[in-house]
């Protein structure tokens, strides 16, 4: 298949590219790419363009092939203001990945919005970095350009990240800004890593993403950190800006393991 998108339309499914692998599995997606796609999803159910999405949760129940998927949505709660959208991302009769989105109205008001934090470095002052060594040449890794302002995928601690898709999420369809931040968010806990990707996995089964405002532009950058527990368990955080200031928050919580030697 063509590499010039994450996915390709057949019908009612979604044909998944080598470009949405992620780095754990050769058989399995990065998250980043089916949240994007289910989040698009949810965003377009009965369209509102008076509101806007200001949080979304996806539980990845299994692993995300590279297969054929299917998308569902349906609206939980139609509010006048406020509403509630579900969706999921089924592979085959499987469901994989479960989605919850909540819309509130926008409207103008006459206050003067307080200052935005400084903005970070952008991605001009920044390097690429190398990524994990999975073992093949393409996949999310190649479907997204990096700039690091601190830190690195090889590098354990926290890192300023900008990442910027390099095709569209679905062959011969716009991308949205929502799409821009949720491909780029899911990346929290490998852009800030706090163990060493050779001897432990930090996967990620879900994630949560707040935002005031969508991205302008194509670069979103993470501001990330993780924090590990020997129990297992750990959580990675992300501020979330483009190139004007913060726009929002991501949050994964990560299942941590040794690796099988």
């Amino acid at each position: 298949m063509t590499l010039d998108a994450f996915f390709h339309r057949d019908g009612g499914r979604f044909v998944p590219t080598e470009l949405t692998r992620g780095p754990w599995s050769a058989d399995a997606q990065h998250g980043g790419p089916p949240a994007a796609l289910l989040g698009t999803a949810l965003e377009a159910t009965e369209r509102r363009d008076d509101s806007m999405i200001v949080r979304v949760t996806f539980e990845m129940l299994k692993p995300v092939p590279l297969a054929p998927l299917t998308v569902a949505t349906r609206v939980l709660n139609a509010g006048r203001s406020v509403q509630v959208l579900g969706g999921t991302i089924s592979a085959g009769s499987e469901e994989i990945l479960r989605g919850e989105a909540l819309r509130i109205r926008t409207t103008d008001l006459s206050f003067p919005e307080p200052p935005l934090l400084p903005a970070v470095p952008g991605p001009d002052q920044g390097k690429p970095a190398r990524f994990f060594p999975t073992g093949y040449e393409v996949g999310y890794h190649t479907g997204m350009a990096n700039s690091f302002v601190r830190g690195g995928f090889l590098e354990q601690g926290p890192a300023i990240a900008w990442l910027r898709m390099r095709h569209p999420l679905v062959a011969d369809e716009p991308v949205t800004p929502l799409a821009r931040v949720l491909i780029a968010a899911d990346s929290g806990n490998g852009v800030s890593s706090a163990l060493d990707y050779r001897r432990f996995i930090f996967i990620n089964p879900d994630l949560t993403v707040y935002l005031h405002r969508y991205p302008e532009g194509e670069w979103v950058c993470l501001e990330a950190a993780t924090t590990a527990s020997n129990r297992g368990l750990g959580l990675a955080h992300s501020v979330l800006h483009d190139m004007r200031g913060p726009i929002g928050h991501g949050l994964q919580g990560l299942l941590i393991g040794e690796r099988k030697r």
